[in-house]
């Protein structure tokens, strides 16, 4: 079995810093790449930010957080990945961007090293036959925000070996995740459920059976989510949304999973949520204002 002590993390967005946060803090030597230094900085003074809140909070030491700190290195250059042994794939919800990042890496990572990604949706066993190591890859879908969220779905491609799945178990635990085994189909389980779900609140409203602040009200106090659906779309992303629908509505060919026109428009828009200043609420402003 693969003995994990540097982990390459591609992409230094909310999944890719999330994941070099807790990796770094569970002890493991981090590299962390994107294709800009802006990114790549953007992405560590989030973790210090992060990681701050966990010590105003006394979840951690300000001395481990130091040490974590100093675990967690930056390029723009995936060469330096010739000294990883488990890379992991942050990237856009894209395929065609993801193949081409696991070609990148699949020239400079070490025989011996492993291939990750966190695809929220995508064919683990599709990405893995673009590779040389189909046995050694495998899907490691973390959760939003990741230092936070407890859960990680792993999913095993067709090729991927027994020795590739314990590394991944043993890495998991060791940075302190529950684990559940997801099958190889489209969205796996926990989008599998909550991204449709979601799609039909963005039905509700293009309907009018109810307006942004109803429809997240009503989910919050009439079902006891700490989030309404439309609230949450933002948070993740439209476009990761839409995405994920037309992975769901392609795949599986059933029309319950066709996007929303209305969902389509706003990603069209460049409404693609908190991220950007404007999705279903505008966050421009003091708080957050219905779009809609």
């Amino acid at each position: 079995m693969t003995d994990i002590k540097t982990i390459g993390v591609v992409g230094a967005g909310q999944m890719g810093n999330g994941i070099a946060h807790v990796c770094a803090l569970a002890g493991y030597d981090v590299l962390m790449n994107d294709i800009s230094q802006d990114a790549l900085d953007k992405g560590i003074a989030t973790i210090e930010k992060n990681m701050t809140r966990q010590v105003s909070r006394d979840m951690i030491s300000v001395d481990e957080m130091k040490a974590a700190q100093a675990r967690i290195q930056t390029s723009t250059d995936s060469a330096r990945f010739d000294v990883v042994d488990l890379a992991i794939e942050a990237a856009t919800e894209n395929r065609e961007i993801k193949e081409k990042i696991f070609a990148g890496l699949c020239k400079v990572v070490p025989a011996h090293a492993i291939l990750a990604t966190n695809t929220s949706s995508i064919s683990v066993t599709r990405l893995a036959s673009t590779t040389d190591r189909p046995e050694r890859f495998i899907g490691l879908h973390f959760m939003n925000p990741v230092p936070l969220m407890k859960l990680m779905e792993i999913i095993r491609g067709l090729a991927t070996d027994d020795a590739t799945y314990q590394a991944a178990i043993g890495f998991a635990e060791r940075i302190g995740k529950t684990t559940i085994n997801a099958e190889d189909y489209p969205a796996f389980i926990v989008n599998r459920v909550l991204v449709p779900m979601i799609n039909e609140a963005v039905y509700a409203l293009y309907e009018g059976v109810g307006t942004v602040e109803s429809i997240d009200t009503a989910m919050k106090l009439g079902a006891n989510h700490p989030m309404g659906p439309l609230e949450l779309a933002d948070f993740i992303g439209l476009d990761t949304c839409l995405s994920i629908m037309q992975v769901l509505h392609d795949g599986l060919a059933d029309t319950k999973y066709r996007p929303c026109p209305l969902l389509v428009k706003y990603v069209e828009a460049g409404w693609v949520g908190k991220k950007c200043g404007r999705g279903f609420y505008d966050y421009r402003g003091d708080a957050p204002v219905p779009t809609r």
